[in-house]
């Protein structure tokens, strides 16, 4: 692929009452262009991350990057949705057009503000990532239905909570390094295994800490073609990419399978002429830990069923096999919907150029990222590696 990473910027993820969709976006564009050394008269095209569902009045958003600077006037500009996945779409959208070669350069952000909505909103907001007909009326909304993921994984392998305690447990251990996470606090395995009025049960076998935060932030990267690339300052390259969508009723897949992520991560390391091994790390979609569980799996990992080795015997952690959520990942960083799957491309180019600071993975050369909309519907793969 011809297409790399230049500049990125990233708002700490968190509850930001202060502030609107507008001024978090504004934000970050005129700090990623400021990283990328170029100007707003510099970008030819602009796509704009935000799922809403409902969290923002304001939902004709994509000219909001505009706010930032005039030099965007009557350039070119779409909002992308695609559920959880939403900012990886706008990613991968702004990859094909300077692979068409409609754009030489592209800005491409993600927003979300959630956290000024009220609680049974939320729920009701997120719940529209999954097929109402027969997910609308499931106690507890989303994480209800990943609850009923957890019941049939439960059922089919046995019963999974050491491992998901120590799934969180590492990903809130690794946020403690990162800036711009939510929640920077190591809370141990005890308290996350542990049923407790501060980490109550939420749905089926799932604690609070299962679950991914309610956020508010933003996050943006400047995309350009190699050519230009090679004369910027730092320069990530995408290895290769894949998007694949599966259905979305839950009832016509072996939902504990994920088998669009399997796909994804197939045709993307395929086009990258990679094995999984060959990965210094992983940018994985935690919305709850179920999720990373069964993505250990998805990803070829380990073998179906077995995913828990790969948590229980330290290949995940930051000096294991292949590091997964470095990051801290939506458990600890937080899930601002839209921004989500931007931040994932932020946090690995970062890595990849050794800016990571606290959370930098040693002689890190090839990253790989995989964002989901809605439960393993729309499913897509980054690889990216390192350029200067």
């Amino acid at each position: 692929m011809s297409v790399s990473i230049v500049g990125w910027a990233h708002t700490p993820f968190g509850k930001h009452s202060e502030e609107t969709v507008e001024s978090l976006v504004v934000r970050v564009v005129r700090e990623a262009l400021d990283h990328a050394g170029l100007a707003a008269e510099d970008i030819d095209e602009v796509y704009l991350g935000h799922f809403n569902a409902g969290f923002s009045k304001q939902d004709f958003t994509a000219s909001l990057v505009f706010q930032a600077s005039d030099g965007f006037r009557f350039k070119p500009a779409t909002r992308v949705e695609n559920a959880c996945a939403t900012g990886s779409a706008a990613v991968h959208q702004g990859i094909k057009s300077i692979e068409a070669k409609r754009a030489r350069s592209v800005l491409v952000v993600g927003v979300e503000q959630m956290t000024t909505t009220p609680a049974f909103e939320i729920g009701q907001n997120l719940l529209k990532a999954s097929y109402l007909p027969e997910d609308g009326d499931t106690p507890g909304g989303f994480a209800g239905v990943f609850g009923r993921i957890a019941d049939s994984y439960y059922q089919r392998h046995g019963d999974q909570s050491e491992a998901l305690a120590l799934i969180a447990a590492k990903n809130h251990k690794n946020g403690v390094g990162n800036p711009y996470a939510q929640i920077r606090k190591d809370l141990g395995y005890d308290f996350c295994r542990t049923e407790s009025d501060k980490n109550p049960l939420v749905a089926g076998p799932l604690k609070r800490t299962d679950c991914s935060l309610v956020s508010d932030g933003a996050a943006a990267v400047v995309l350009m073609d190699g050519d230009a690339a090679t004369e910027m300052r730092r320069a990530v390259r995408f290895r290769a990419t894949a998007h694949v969508q599966d259905f979305l009723p839950i009832s016509k897949r072996d939902i504990i399978r994920f088998e669009g992520c399997t796909e994804a991560w197939r045709q993307a390391l395929s086009r990258a002429e990679l094995t999984l091994g060959d990965l210094s790390f992983v940018e994985t979609h935690d919305c709850f830990t179920i999720a990373e569980l069964i993505e250990y799996e998805a990803m070829g990992l380990t073998p179906a069923g077995q995913g828990a080795r790969a948590i229980k015997e330290g290949w995940t952690q930051p000096d294991g096999r292949l590091p997964v959520n470095l990051s801290g990942g939506l458990k600890a960083k937080g899930h601002p919907v839209g921004a989500t799957g931007v931040s994932m491309h932020v946090l690995t180019a970062m890595q990849l150029c050794d800016e990571a600071g606290a959370i930098q993975a040693k002689d890190a050369q090839f990253g790989g990222i995989f964002n989901m909309g809605g439960v393993a519907v729309a499913n897509y793969v980054s690889i990216l590696e390192r350029v200067k």
